[in-house]
């Protein structure tokens, strides 16, 4: 996902993706556990959009106070 895609997402936009791919991520270690994981590089890459929407969200907090 693109920085400028995130800016464009509300704050609770934000807040269900976040919680979207943190469920990914859990998947994705449970795919580990079982050694059906096709794609290891999909652990950085989902990491790295939690990380821009975290980012995003205390931006705008900070911006608000």
């Amino acid at each position: 996902m693109k920085p400028a895609e995130v800016r464009k997402m509300t704050d609770e936009e934000l807040a269900s993706e976040v919680q979207s791919l943190r469920k990914k991520i859990y998947d994705l270690r449970c795919q580990v556990a079982t050694d059906k994981i096709e794609d290891p590089s999909q652990f950085k890459k989902t990491r790295r959009d939690i990380a821009r929407m975290l980012t995003e969200t205390t931006a705008r907090r900070k911006v608000k106070a």
